[in-house]
């Protein structure tokens, strides 16, 4: 092992857990203190405005200057309580990470003097340079302005000195530049369609809330190994490494002990995230090593994925303190399983029904009925788009690959489910839908059973999986913002449900019953997606690769291709009924995510590159040339047996030049290929074209990795798997 990599691994071995004070309170009662939630609202603000801004939240008012001048000072009062002496307006470009800009409250008095100043203009807008983040060509460099302006439905909160506004970002022009504004304008869009057909049910529904509750998967590696790995510090995985041998063929880390450095790490993030109002639930060890997972309870959609976009930033912050490194990305590790950020998506009624859940009668049942068909048509229509909202150069690795689901978006409903969509589609469409064992059975019941979700299998290769109460989108990516999928996912729902809405009101128009009505609507609907979109079977057999073909189900596989379907006919009419995108948003929206895997893989084309011809191949010449010294001194000691006796040096050498000349070749004709990428202008041409770097890229590490397992441990440079995935 050379010096380096040796000293580096010690330090990684002799690493103890960091002690971290436990808080002698219990977690309820430190819970949300960094959050001007609504107890301190109530104490900070005098009752009117108080009044005022929970309309604003839960009603859609504006507020007007003199209130918004109100809140802002009973924020500034709390905030400076805790040491704030900054704000920013938080927002969440198109980046996959959120942006923030400081300003002190500092301003002059009229003595020439200074004070601490925030007012509602401060809160509810800011400007900061649009051209600057990832647009589209919707702002030109010369075209700067746009806005931030305060999202006052997720609250406000303290990270350090700094009091930080949620906030949506856009254009001059009135575009949306981020993840939170397409998501809100969704979410309004199945409030709405979700209420109308909830009314057919229950009048006294007046509002559906969409929940979000995202499972975050990430590894964990030694801050000092990290540092000796250029390719994970420069694009966040592997680029070259051969596999363990030993990884997880066992399942020995899957829900085992958690070790005592990664526990340490746990339980300060999860005060910090206890503080910041993030309510987390789980943690625990993966399937792979050093792999873990943490997730929270539930809640709001919107809020929710503001607090994922938080605890990511906590994690980086919080690991280093550790001599830890997250990793976010979706396949750090070649051969083992890989990331993701399973979102569990459900609807909700302000009168506390779940619409994804089994209700106590028929009626309830049958608006469970409708809801959970629907969602499964908006998912058959709309599969290809679904799959491009989770699809990015980094999860395109994860894909089909160690537990992850398939690229191709179908979904799992489990036995129960199935058997009892087909037998609606037989029975007579005034068949009650009972709960077993409420009533008794008897002919023509279709049978609902009352502890749901314990008949209700998991199937890992699914991406849109039912689990008794909601849907599981397993394919989004540990490094993406959920925004992104759940904008699509929502709009295609509203979309779905007004289509449906309507086709109900005409059969009502009729003369028909409700339940009637209703089913003669949903067992076309249920014949549809029943044979189509529906799959229990493996997402990872050949043989569903053709049988999702033959479905009509998309099955694409190159990201750049994938990517199109934003800006198809189809989406873009559904988008725009929806009011969720413009058609100038969708294809500005296109020409970034073109041209960030263009990015992102050009990156790893140049490390890799660099890689190959500073790392590698001088680690290999210098084994060659150790062997070349051997076999001589054997050649003038045995100069007549020497071919003998130096056989095996000889074959090594050998396969050490070949794996050396393929590396070589393979390394030019990669930057050939990139010069040429360069040159095309068209973003779309230009990705399409990266796509085949991207390729290139797994046949160049293959000698690499053949490299690894022949050159001297002594010479290799850079820390292998198994010593980066067995170190916590």
């Amino acid at each position: 092992m050379s010096e380096l990599r040796f000293n580096v691994v010690k330090n990684a071995f002799k690493k103890k857990a960091k002690r971290v004070k436990a808080p002698e309170e219990r977690p309820s009662e430190y819970f949300g203190e960094l959050v001007f939630n609504r107890e301190k609202m109530q104490k900070y603000l005098d009752a009117d405005t108080f009044n005022a801004l929970i309309n604003c939240i839960e009603g859609g008012t504006a507020l007007d200057r003199i209130t918004a001048d109100r809140v802002a000072a009973g924020m500034k009062t709390w905030a400076m309580e805790h040491g704030v002496t900054h704000i920013t307006h938080w927002f969440q470009p198109l980046t996959e990470g959120t942006a923030e800009k400081h300003d002190s409250f500092v301003e002059y008095d009229q003595r020439g003097s200074i004070t601490e100043t925030f007012d509602g203009r401060s809160l509810i807008q800011q400007e900061p340079d649009a051209s600057s983040f990832p647009n589209g060509g919707i702002r030109a460099t010369f075209e700067a302005r746009g806005y931030t302006a305060w999202d006052p439905t997720s609250p406000v909160f303290i990270q350090d000195d700094t009091l930080c506004i949620p906030t949506v970002f856009i254009a001059y022009t009135g575009e949306a530049l981020d993840y939170k504004t397409p998501l809100k304008r969704a979410l309004k869009a199945v409030t709405e369609a979700a209420t109308d057909v909830c009314q057919l049910f229950d009048p006294k529904v007046k509002k559906v809330y969409a929940y979000l509750g995202w499972e975050q998967e990430y590894f964990l590696v030694d801050e000092d190994l990290f540092a000796a790995r250029p390719d994970l510090m420069l694009t966040g995985r592997t680029l070259m490494g051969h596999a363990s041998s030993k990884n997880q063929q066992l399942d020995d880390h899957y829900f085992g002990a958690i070790p005592s450095r990664v526990a340490a790490f746990m339980r300060e993030l999860e005060f910090a995230g206890f503080r910041l109002g993030i309510p987390l639930k789980t943690r625990h060890n993966e399937a792979a090593p050093n792999q873990f997972e943490l997730a929270p309870i539930y809640g709001e959609m919107n809020l929710a994925n503001d607090q994922n976009q938080l605890i990511m930033n906590e994690m980086n912050t919080i690991a280093r303190k550790h001599g830890f490194v997250v990793l976010l990305h979706e396949k750090p590790f070649d051969g083992i399983n890989g990331s993701g950020k399973h979102n569990n998506w459900s609807l909700g009624t302000d009168t506390g029904v779940g619409l994804l859940s089994p209700g106590k009668d028929a009626k309830s049942n049958l608006q469970f009925i409708t809801f959970f068909v629907n969602v499964l048509a908006a998912v058959q229509k709309h599969n290809a788009l679904l799959k491009a909202s989770i699809a990015s150069a980094t999860n395109t690795h994860r894909l089909g690959a160690n537990e992850a689901p398939p690229a191709i978006i179908s979904a799992f409903l489990g036995r129960t489910m199935t058997e009892a969509l087909r037998k609606l589609m037989e029975l007579p469409s005034d068949t009650p839908i009972e709960i077993a064992g409420k009533k008794g059975t008897k002919v023509g019941l279709v049978e609902i059973p009352e502890i749901f979700i314990d008949n209700t299998d998991r199937n890992r290769t699914s991406p849109f999986a039912f689990t008794g109460n909601r849907f599981e989108f397993r394919a989004v990516g540990s490094s993406a913002n959920c925004g992104g999928a759940m904008a699509t996912l929502n709009a295609a729902v509203a979309d779905q449900l007004v289509l449906f809405k309507k086709s109900v009101d005409k059969e009502l128009a009729a003369g028909k019953k409700l339940n009637v009505a209703v089913m003669d609507t949903l067992k076309p609907i249920i014949a549809s997606i029943i044979d189509t979109v529906c799959f229990d079977g493996n997402g990872y057999s050949e043989e569903w690769q053709k049988e999702a073909k033959q479905r009509g189900l998309d099955t694409e596989t190159n990201v750049p291709e994938m990517f199109k379907w934003f800006t198809a006919p189809q989406s873009v009419e559904m988008f725009k009924r929806t009011g969720v995108y413009t058609e100038k948003e969708l294809a500005a929206r296109n020409e970034v995510k073109w041209n960030t895997y263009t990015k992102k893989v050009q990156i790893e084309a140049r490390v890799m590159g660099r890689m190959a011809i500073n790392h590698i191949i001088p680690a290999a010449l210098a084994y060659k040339n150790r062997l070349l010294s051997n076999i001589q001194m054997t050649k003038e000691v045995f100069p007549d047996e020497y071919q003998t006796l130096a056989a095996t040096e000889i074959d090594m050498v050998k396969t050490i030049t070949k794996h050396i000349s393929d590396l070589s070749k393979m390394v030019d004709n990669m930057v050939n290929a990139r010069k040429a990428a360069n040159k095309i202008e068209d973003e779309y041409k230009k990705a399409c074209a990266y796509h085949d770097i991207a390729e290139s890229l797994f046949a160049i590490r293959r000698p690499i990795d053949k490299l690894e397992e022949i050159v001297d441990n002594d010479l290799w440079p850079l820390p292998k798997y198994r010593e980066l995935l067995f170190i916590n």
